[in-house]
């Protein structure tokens, strides 16, 4: 979809867009504090464009068009080639307009692309001299940049020597990856800083702070390659007649970090048909990527082509950036609620002012936890910086301070359960009302009865707050325990619907292990979690019995999770004990105990999974709807099918996934498989592989 541009009605309209653009661009290419978001940007600087496209004679000189960074920043030190911006498409459309006027220019059918990410940072030249880092400059106004060579060292993926000895220019991208992000705010907060509102601004304000008491760091991503004064002249010569994409192997090669490591490495496309495919392979794995991007960049591959092409004064012309939509934007944090799970953990809920991104209007977003909040400093009133990628929940990044107006309110955290006024355990980062999971009983048993835990067909929600508010249930072992006649005296349970609930809770006693313990609900535990202690332990007095140490080596349980569920079985244990006298099955099928301490170990891998089979060591990750004789099956009834038939499931797809099942609808973990090499199947050929198993 083609961004929209700003409306500009008239003169004093446009003079106003000008200097609202001409100060953003100054502020975000400088310290990253722009009042606008990208997006706001983007429709300004478009409209400002049109408006001068209709109205040429009164072009004010400052217009940020046709210059490099909007022409708001300024630098002193001399590039050797000009450092120029990308010209912007948003749309299939504009990249076929772009890509015929490429055509034009080189004479030819325009083909062979060099397709990568663009990435969300700060462009940057870093100087070798015989293979030594020597300067680091800012872009700057494309002719002159900052010089920033104090944040030598503190740059990932930028070595302070190659690997060989060449005298050359290395440009790319500085970032912060989500990682990097998140730990530059602890470190800021904690020196009494206001944290970052997002990565780029993160990037941009460490970027050129030369007196922080801290440092923190950020990633180099290479995007080009080119000869200084002293380069060998064999060298100069053979950069300025390589393709791009061998420029890119070049870099990689000397030891510089490039897309090349990444889910989403530059590739070449043959076509622009081929680009366009790429361009939504990209776009798909983008919410998984552990870094920003705002778009994918298309050039020209050839250099050939690349000099018939040219430059303009603000952007080259075989080059173009295929925005992608925002998923950012400034938004005002209206309220936060607070409300409480099945467990009783009290969760933040941050109300906003209405914002759309990504096209979907967005109202809520989550705050975390108590401590999250006081970490990011929010204040009721902040102008907050929403991120959304994808199917991910929207989450406040940070507040926006630098638009503070002082008439924000601290954020009041409660005092008792909002839910049913007890006290609340403060002890650990997620509060939780001291009434744990009968605070919120009934939420609790829905779960428990719900198709991937123990599947009672016939207690949904509304037939649990009867048995509760009839005084029959109080906890999840008491379920097992009602009577026919008890049952027959509730309002509208005739005999047929009591007869089917006895029935469908005695098939739950029989339920493996797995299913009862996510049942329980133990927090830092799901349906994978679960089925990975239960295949590892076998029973439940196994589980029961292991310390954090023993907790540790199943697949995914860390140190600091480990003393948490044991924490929690040991809470949950009268329960456990119900459980088990009423019948509840406590084991795991086809599952063996692990060896006694001292013995062999599994070497902190979750024990194996059923041995043979057709999936036998393979890692399976399921994604889309899923069709034909596998349509019934919830996404934790696959990933048990996965497992039964020897493999192990998972969520995310990598270099050691085995097989994909990609089903109707499958987006970026498709994606992903296709770009690893990762073999994938249909649900009908995963059906065929699995048939002894169905039914």
């Amino acid at each position: 979809m083609t961004t929209p541009a700003a409306v500009i009605v008239d003169a004093a309209a446009y003079a106003r867009a000008v200097e609202d653009a001409v100060s953003a661009a100054a502020a975000y290419y400088t310290g990253g504090t722009s009042p606008l978001d990208d997006d706001a940007y983007d429709r300004l600087v478009r409209g400002i464009a049109d408006w001068e496209a209709a109205h040429p004679e009164r072009t004010l000189p400052h217009s940020p068009t046709g210059k490099v960074a909007g022409g708001a920043v300024e630098g002193d030190v001399p590039h050797t080639e000009p450092m120029l911006s990308l010209d912007n498409v948003f749309s299939a459309e504009e990249f076929t307009a772009w890509t015929a006027s490429l055509s034009r220019r080189t004479g030819r059918d325009a083909r062979r692309f060099s397709v990568g990410p663009k990435l969300d940072g700060l462009a940057m030249a870093a100087r070798y001299v015989d293979g030594r880092l020597t300067r680091l400059i800012t872009r700057g106004d494309g002719t002159a940049g900052e010089d920033v060579s104090h944040a030598i060292g503190t740059v990932e993926g930028l070595p302070e020597k190659l690997g060989e000895p060449v005298t050359v220019e290395v440009r790319g991208e500085v970032l912060m990856t989500a990682a990097q992000f998140e730990h530059a705010n602890e470190v800021r907060t904690a020196h009494g800083g206001q944290p970052f509102a997002n990565p780029r601004n993160a990037a941009a304000g460490t970027l050129r702070a030369k007196e922080r008491l801290y440092t923190v760091p950020m990633t180099f991503f290479g995007y080009g390659l080119l000869p200084l004064p002293g380069t060998d002249g064999a060298l100069a010569e053979r950069l300025n007649e390589l393709a791009y994409s061998e420029v890119m192997a070049l870099t990689a090669d000397l030891g510089v970090h490039t897309s090349a490591r990444t889910a989403v490495p530059d590739v070449v496309a043959e076509t622009p048909e081929d680009v366009l495919e790429r361009v939504r392979e990209i776009a798909a794995l983008r919410a998984d990527l552990p870094f920003g991007i705002d778009g994918i960049v298309v050039k020209a591959d050839l250099a050939a082509d690349r000099r018939a092409a040219g430059n303009g004064s603000r952007a080259p012309r075989w080059a173009v950036a295929y925005k992608l939509p925002a998923v950012e934007k400034i938004t005002r944090l209206l309220e936060v609620e607070w409300n409480v799970g099945r467990t009783g953990i009290i969760a933040p809920r941050a109300v906003l002012e209405p914002v759309v991104i990504d096209g979907s209007t967005i109202t809520y977003a989550t705050l975390h936890n108590p401590a999250d909040i006081t970490r990011r400093d929010l204040r009721l009133g902040d102008q907050v910086m929403v991120h959304r990628a994808g199917d991910v929940i929207p989450r406040i990044e940070a507040p926006v301070a630098h638009l503070r107006t002082g008439e924000e309110r601290p954020i009041v955290f409660p005092a008792q359960c909002p839910r049913c006024g007890s006290d609340i355990d403060t002890g650990e980062e997620r509060w939780r009302c001291a009434q744990g999971r009968n605070c919120h009983l009934v939420a609790s048993l829905a779960y428990a009865a719900g198709r991937d835990q123990l599947d009672i067909e016939g207690l949904g929600a509304t037939r649990v707050v009867q048995l509760v508010e009839a005084g029959l249930v109080a906890d999840l072992a008491d379920l097992f325990t009602l009577r026919r006649d008890q049952l027959l005296a509730l309002e509208r349970m005739g005999e047929t619907s009591t007869d089917n609930l006895l029935a469908a809770l005695a098939k739950a006693k029989e339920q493996p292990l797995s299913r009862v313990l996510c049942a329980l609900g133990v927090r830092g535990t799901g349906r994978s979690m679960s089925r990975r202690i239960a295949r590892y332990f076998a029973t439940m007095d196994a589980i029961r019995a292991a310390d954090a140490d023993a907790m540790q080596r199943v697949e995914g349980i860390g140190a600091e999770k480990a003393p948490s569920i044991v924490a929690e079985l040991a809470e949950l244990a009268p329960l456990i004990d119900k459980l088990t006298a009423v019948g509840v099955n406590m084991t795991e099928p086809g599952a063996t105990p692990p060896p006694p301490a001292g013995a062999a170990s599994t070497d902190g891998e979750a024990a194996a999974p059923a041995e043979g089979g057709p999936l036998a060591g393979m890692t399976v990750v399921v994604t889309g709807a899923m069709t034909g004789s596998l349509e019934k099956l919830s996404r934790n009834e696959m990933n048990e099918l996965v497992e039964r038939a020897g493999g192990r499931s998972s969520s995310s797809v990598s270099k050691k996934t085995g097989l994909v099942v990609a089903g109707e609808g499958a987006g970026s973990k498709r994606a992903k498989a296709e770009q690893l090499g990762v073999r994938l199947a249909t649900p009908e050929e995963f059906a065929t592989m699995v048939a002894a198993l169905l039914g």
